[in-house]
């Protein structure tokens, strides 16, 4: 999990893992789905590592860049 609230505090997960993909193309997974009433002001987002090793390496790039 990631805690995304240093990079962009104004946005709730599910904006900023759509910020991440259109802006970025990095995707990731909102942690409020995974919850039936998720608590309030939660700024972390999911990233999935089961991806070719090249994936990883581009995503990592472009994450240091944000």
């Amino acid at each position: 999990m990631v805690d995304y609230s240093q990079i962009r505090p104004d946005l709730n997960d599910v904006d900023m893992a759509l910020w991440m993909t259109c802006e970025h193309g990095v995707a990731s997974i909102p942690i409020s789905v995974f919850y039936q009433s998720p608590p309030a002001g939660q700024r972390l987002i999911r990233l999935c590592f089961a991806k070719q090793e090249d994936t990883l390496r581009q995503a990592a790039e472009k994450l240091c860049a944000i």
